[in-house]
């Protein structure tokens, strides 16, 4: 269980936990409780408040995980460790210039992430669902599960030219329909990266 536990992707874990399957809660807090402590006791270094830090953040996403569309799992949960860990800041009332040292406190390198970050990513979301089904399936593999053109024309059983028209088309599916929001500016960071 454990060997096929890992090729399991964060977003089909995702989105067998939207649709109420309890049995990935125990995996995604497997894979990810280690790594948001750590990363909480890099801010603020008691072991106590960085495990009910943790704890509070596990016990959010299983309750808001019928609702919420998370298009990264990693950088949603280390994003929800460092707010956490300001609020506990806030609530110990520390000066201004104190608070402003703790928001300035950099993401980990692999998920540097805007504020405005959620916001695209539901519309995103939204946007990609409204691609034709094969389309969305063939964007999905590679932009949110890290698949590469040729192994997703081996998994899917077709060319790889196939595969990169499809990703072509919707991308420029996006683009077109993404022009409108105010943060499209991270098309280019965040998906157009081949």
């Amino acid at each position: 269980m454990k060997t096929n536990a890992i090729s399991i992707s964060d977003q089909q874990l995702l989105t067998d936990l939207s649709n109420g399957n309890d049995t990935v809660f125990p995996l995604i807090f497997d894979r990810y409780w280690k790594r948001l402590y750590s990363y909480a006791y890099k801010i603020y270094r008691d072991d106590k408040v960085c495990e009910d830090i943790v704890q509070e953040i596990f016990i959010s996403l299983w309750e808001k995980a019928s609702e919420s569309q998370i298009l990264n799992l990693e950088a949603y949960l280390l994003r929800s460790v460092k707010y956490r860990v300001a609020n506990h800041f806030r609530s110990l009332k520390f000066s201004n210039s104190q608070e402003e040292i703790l928001e300035n406190i950099p993401y980990p390198s692999n998920s540097v992430l805007s504020l405005e970050y959620q916001e695209f990513e539901k519309e995103v979301l939204s946007q990609v669902k409204k691609l034709p089904p094969r389309c969305r399936e063939i964007f999905i593999l590679s932009r949110f599960d890290n698949y590469s053109n040729s192994e997703i024309a081996e998994k899917l059983d077709i060319s790889i030219r196939t595969v990169e028209k499809q990703i072509s088309n919707a991308l420029s599916y996006l683009k077109a329909n993404l022009v409108n929001c105010h943060i499209a500016g991270f098309i280019t960071t965040m998906l157009l990266q081949c």
